[in-house]
């Protein structure tokens, strides 16, 4: 005999529904993880009732852009982003995917130092492990084009043979046929850059075959931002993928403002009827490993075009070997050392190589011209390096964007950025069961306080959730109660499944 679940009936929140639309009161009920009835005085008998009153009801934030893929296996309460509101997690970004796993336990150990990473097989293998062993957060994959590339070419800079490109194409195909949404590319990383637009569109042209997008660190955010746009959109067009450009943003002074035509060139592919989207973080500081940097001989005065990376700008997040260097600059650490830049930072690397630093460099006019362009997606793009500095959008993109952009200083509306952290992202990405409040709909919900939310992080102090996330639900079931996280992991590896075409 089956026992019927318990209704949970959320009482008179304003709901703000994801679809831009504006906000309305209603309770909403909810069982075995769906919402089942939205309307006003609903009944309530043997419900648990939870009272929303002056609280804003939305569906749970999507971030679209995270590297979260061994953080849910390491930390599966996943704190840093539940208590932020968020509910979803895309992962394996930049390249840098969950598998082959022998690629993956390197990538592992970059951004969780000194943890055993479980043995998988392939993309299949670790959407499986995640079933076993659940997170607070659902999940969904993208194929690591680097963490492929890796596998089958180890070091080698040039192009693929074609024995090489079937093994790459094969190594896409199980992790679209195991449920992947996609594959990303990290053109600015080894070995993303070695791979030229041919072999990234006819890889991409398998994700296509599968209904799957193409996402992209581009190749270049600075002086070739433009060029790098371009390069993408003619992927998606050669190869039938929906694009996402990732982090849109224009890194160096030198080149601030150039967002304006890398947006131009968006708009124009999306209205020759091709599907591009783009994501961002709001902030006016990257972050990334200190060997990518190093590798680009981005402090070497004139590399790739751009003046030197100042050593005031950059900050080192985590030095697993050396912990007294996290939250110091590189000219902090030169001075002491008694080197310059570009020294020290082969001097750090040399020290670990997993060393993160965070990268102040992009202008606050791009954060706002690019966060009012229509359709943008929020990602926080943090690095989950818990035990040093991390970037603060680790924990508060979102809040950032509501209190912040929305709330105090009116750039879009509170219905528009959770649309935009929400309806558009799932519609981008096709999760069709999530994503708005709506009846039939996963009960993927956040709670917040508008007045309230906010993020509270800084670049000294980053390890601090937002205030006024008040209450979220993963598949119905209280992951954060009253601002405190319940224990509680009903999270699920998210599968793509490719749209069925219907036969003549």
């Amino acid at each position: 005999m089956h026992s019927t679940p318990t209704p949970l009936v959320l009482r008179g929140a304003s709901i703000v529904d994801g679809t831009g639309a504006p906000g309305f009161v209603a309770d909403i009920a909810v069982v075995d993880g769906v919402i089942t009835a939205i309307d006003t005085d609903l009944a309530t008998e043997g419900a648990t009732i939870v009272d929303l009153d002056g609280l804003v009801l939305a569906p749970g934030f999507i971030d679209s852009h995270t590297h979260d893929d061994f953080a849910v296996v390491h930390h599966p309460d996943m704190g840093f982003k539940v208590l932020g509101g968020v509910t979803t997690c895309v992962v394996g970004n930049c390249g840098m995917g969950a598998a082959p796993h022998r690629q993956a336990r390197s990538v592992s150990q970059s951004f969780h130092p000194d943890t055993e990473l479980p043995e998988w097989e392939g993309y299949g293998g670790y959407l499986d492990w995640l079933d076993a062993h659940p997170p607070s957060v659902n999940v969904a994959a993208l194929i690591g084009h680097g963490t492929v590339r890796a596998s089958v070419m180890r070091r080698h800079p040039g192009p693929p043979t074609d024995e090489q490109m079937e093994q790459m194409r094969l190594l896409v195909e199980e992790g679209m046929t195991a449920g992947c949404f996609g594959m990303s590319s990290g053109l600015e990383y080894e070995p993303g850059r070695s791979a030229e637009t041919d072999e990234l569109a006819e890889l991409a042209a398998e994700v296509a075959r599968f209904g799957g997008l193409y996402t992209s660190h581009l190749r270049n955010e600075g002086r070739n931002l433009v060029r790098s746009v371009d390069e993408a959109i003619e992927i998606g067009r050669r190869s039938g993928a929906g694009v996402v450009i990732s982090h849109l943003k224009a890194s160096g002074r030198a080149h601030w403002g150039t967002v304006g035509e890398a947006i131009a060139r968006i708009r124009a592919a999306q209205e020759s009827g091709q599907a591009v989207a783009a994501d961002q973080y709001p902030y006016t500081a990257g972050s990334t490993v200190l060997s990518a940097l190093v590798t680009r001989q981005l402090f070497v005065d004139g590399s790739e075009g751009s003046p030197a990376l100042d050593g005031a700008d950059v900050v080192v997040a985590h030095c697993p070997a050396n912990t007294r260097w996290d939250g110091s600059t590189l000219a902090e650490i030169g001075a002491e050392l008694g080197l310059d830049t570009a020294a020290t930072a082969d001097h750090v690397v040399g020290v670990d190589l997993r060393t993160t630093v965070v990268l102040h460099g992009m202008s606050e006019d791009d954060v706002r011209t690019v966060l009012a362009t229509d359709g943008i997606m929020i990602g926080s793009d943090g690095l989950p390096t818990l035990d040093g500095k991390p970037h603060p959008r680790l924990f508060g993109t979102f809040a950032r964007v509501i209190g912040h952009y929305a709330r105090d200083v009116g750039l879009i509306g509170v219905p528009e950025a959770v649309h935009r952290m929400t309806g558009r992202t799932a519609e981008v990405f096709g999760l069709d069961d999530r994503g708005t409040v709506a009846v039939g709909k996963v009960a993927d919900l956040v709670a917040f306080d508008a007045e309230r939310i906010i993020d509270r992080g800084t670049f000294a102090e980053p390890n601090r959730s937002p205030d006024g996330i008040v209450h979220v639900w993963v598949g119905g079931v209280a992951v954060v109660a009253d601002g405190r996280h319940t224990g509680a992991r009903p999270g699920r590896a998210l599968r793509h499944r490719p749209p069925v075409v219907a036969t003549p």
